[in-house]
């Protein structure tokens, strides 16, 4: 039997790179390239628009602000439990195959405070709140505290957007707009029912699509779901199979691109908990150090990191005082100086987009000992 090809990690990051076209930037439309990505982490509101910018040939906010008004894609929760900005077709589909995900997280975090209380009755009577009509999480809060005064008031609000598949209606996400946290079913939101029969192995094609070539762990990882080996065993004679550095066995889809591993890879700017920090249990192809992803709070569009030659170099800040914006970018090793010049470069581009309207703009790069 012939031994896997064994994949280096600088063969595996420019794999996840080209399939995230953060080699090059891609021509699909807004609706096509959130497909393929299987998702935006949008945990952050506007993030997705810098996430669709560095990835696009040519990208205005409004191209992902006039998709989400006419609820062609939505934010919701989906993989590993958090926020992900996807389409609508893909959120009839993806939700019924995380909800396992996305009950256990509700658990983990608010077991303890509805202990005792039937959770059946609780989603009932969320869902009449919410079934054709938005509700902002602060009111549901209340609605629901009147019925259970003696349950903590925040576990039940977060169990409704938990235990129901809700989704954030806009105008928050919305850019240049401004909502609460407001939820409304999704079956009620779209219109359509959620999907009876999803198909978990076309899930995990997808992934490796955007993500591989992936071992099994990661998959999970990305997900949150447990006992794929089954699923991926399978789709055996569907992949191609590689091994990692350390011997872990990687899986792929035939017709992936594989780039040769000395590919330039220019610089991007990634939004706050963009998936290609995020969606391997093993992060080395990214992350080679180990280090950990940022998690800043806020809306987005604001913060996060930048890939240099491929991996996490340096964090990125805007600060804005009146009609100023700066652009602090804090580099995580000494760059050189063709490369520190080409990080300037593109973060010109990033506040040409996130700031048009500035009267003074200024990019300062401060490279690390």
């Amino acid at each position: 039997m012939t031994r896997p090809v064994v994949l280096g990690r600088r063969a595996l990051n420019r794999a996840l790179l080209a399939r995230q076209h953060l080699l090059t930037r891609t021509d699909l439309p807004t609706i096509e390239l959130i497909e393929h990505l299987v998702g935006l982490q949008a945990q952050a509101p506007l993030a997705s628009y810098v996430g669709l910018w560095t990835r696009r040939a040519a990208f205005s906010a409004e191209e992902l602000a006039g998709p989400m008004r006419s609820r062609r894609v939505a934010r919701a929760t989906l993989m590993r439990g958090t926020i992900h900005l996807v389409s609508d077709r893909d959120l009839l589909t993806l939700r019924p195959l995380v909800q396992p995900v996305v009950e256990r997280g509700f658990r983990g975090q608010f077991g303890k405070a509805v202990a005792g209380v039937d959770l059946d009755v609780i989603v009932q009577a969320g869902r009449k709140l919410i079934d054709g009509q938005p509700l902002p999480r602060v009111q549901l809060r209340t609605e629901l505290a009147t019925r259970w005064p003696d349950v903590d008031a925040d576990a039940l609000a977060y169990g409704i957007s938990y235990l129901l598949p809700v989704v954030q209606v806009t105008p928050r996400g919305v850019w240049g707009e401004t909502g609460p946290a407001a939820l409304q079913t999704i079956d009620s939101w779209l219109g359509r029912s959620l999907d009876a029969a999803p198909s978990i192995d076309e899930l995990v094609l997808r992934y490796l699509a955007a993500f591989g070539p992936a071992s099994v762990k990661d998959v999970q990882e990305w997900s949150g779901l447990t006992r794929l080996r089954e699923v991926v065993d399978h789709l055996g004679p569907r992949l191609r199979v590689f091994l990692s550095p350390d011997g872990t066995t990687l899986y792929d889809v035939p017709e992936a691109p594989r780039p040769d591993p000395d590919t330039p890879a220019p610089v991007r700017f990634l939004p706050e908990y963009d998936n290609v920090l995020l969606s391997h249990a093993d992060r080395t192809r990214v992350i080679p150090d180990g280090r950990k992803v940022p998690l800043p709070p806020g809306n987005g569009a604001t913060a996060g990191t930048v890939l240099v030659d491929g991996t996490y170099q340096a964090d990125w800040r805007t600060k804005r005082t009146g009609d100023a914006i700066s652009l602090q970018i804090k580099a995580l090793r000494r760059l050189t100086g063709e490369e520190t010049d080409a990080v300037g470069n593109e973060g010109q581009r990033l506040l040409e987009f996130t700031s048009p309207g500035a009267a003074q703009v200024d990019v300062q790069v401060v490279t690390a000992d």
